[in-house]
């Protein structure tokens, strides 16, 4: 996920929001389909002033919001100290440091409220008290069943009795855990499509497909090892002629890959 967004993104964003197709956007603005297209295209196109003031008028945002100069859409000149954030708070988001949009996005995710609430019971302490109480109990009867029926210690009362105690931080730890993997789970699902965002197939499966390719290829293991080398290369092994392919294998011979590879020890 991109630490800044593009006029080109936010234009698109902006439009998609609203559900709406270019010739839609261009009927409700009066700005041309082409323009408004040439405005979103990876390709920056400078946007008339006209076109500029007409589109924040429409989304109701500011200028500056449109040509990513802010971040801001409904709050421009909102003072510092009513968002009540520390020195250290305030540094670190000027530092570069951290992705501030996919911070915003963390904390604006509709689960945030209930993961920060959660927290804010276990590190003030809230329930440590209940927590207790509730353990001391089940220890109390634990200790009555034992010196009453002197049960053994597989017992499954007893078992059941000391698997009831939950710790304060095992709990919590679960807790916020579960909510946080929503939030993130959430936000990846919507920047799954993006551009900067790493494809469906990764680099093992494309991996995996290739040498299954590999081992369809005649000849000894070493033909192999080459032949997948070729491929992780981008060059068409089947295509290189019988003397560029010997050249390649006494290449690929002195390799510790495939030394230390169980295929140069194997035959076929």
């Amino acid at each position: 996920m991109k630490q800044e967004m593009t006029i080109q993104e936010r234009l698109k964003d902006l439009r998609l929001e609203r559900h709406l197709k270019l010739e839609e956007l261009a009927a409700a603005t009066g700005i041309s389909k082409s323009a408004l297209g040439s405005y979103e295209n990876e390709e920056y196109k400078e946007i008339s002033h006209g076109s500029l003031v007409t589109l924040a008028k429409f989304y109701g945002v500011s200028t500056d919001y449109l040509l990513c100069l802010t971040e801001n859409r409904n709050h421009p000149n909102t003072e510092l100290t009513e968002l009540h954030l520390n020195d250290d708070m305030i540094e670190l988001l000027k530092s570069g440091h951290i992705n501030n949009r996919l911070l915003c996005e963390i904390a604006t995710h509709k689960d945030f409220v209930t993961l920060m609430t959660d927290t804010e019971i276990y590190v003030d302490g809230i329930a440590t008290m209940h927590f207790k109480d509730f353990n001391s109990l089940l220890e109390v009867l634990r200790e009555q069943v034992l010196s009453k029926y002197q049960p053994v210690e597989e017992d499954t009362v007893l078992k059941a009795l000391e698997a009831l105690q939950i710790q304060e931080e095992d709990y919590f730890c679960q807790i916020t855990h579960r909510t946080w993997d929503a939030i993130l789970h959430d936000i990846r699902n919507v920047h799954k499509d993006d551009t900067d965002s790493a494809p469906d197939d990764s680099n093992a499966l494309k991996l995996l497909k290739d040498a299954q390719k590999a081992m369809a290829v005649p000849g000894s293991y070493l033909d192999v090892f080459t032949a997948l080398m070729c491929m992780q290369l981008q060059i068409r092994y089947e295509k290189l002629t019988d003397q560029e392919r010997t050249i390649l294998k006494n290449i690929m011979k002195k390799s510790p890959a495939y030394k230390d590879s169980p295929l140069s020890k194997m035959k076929r």
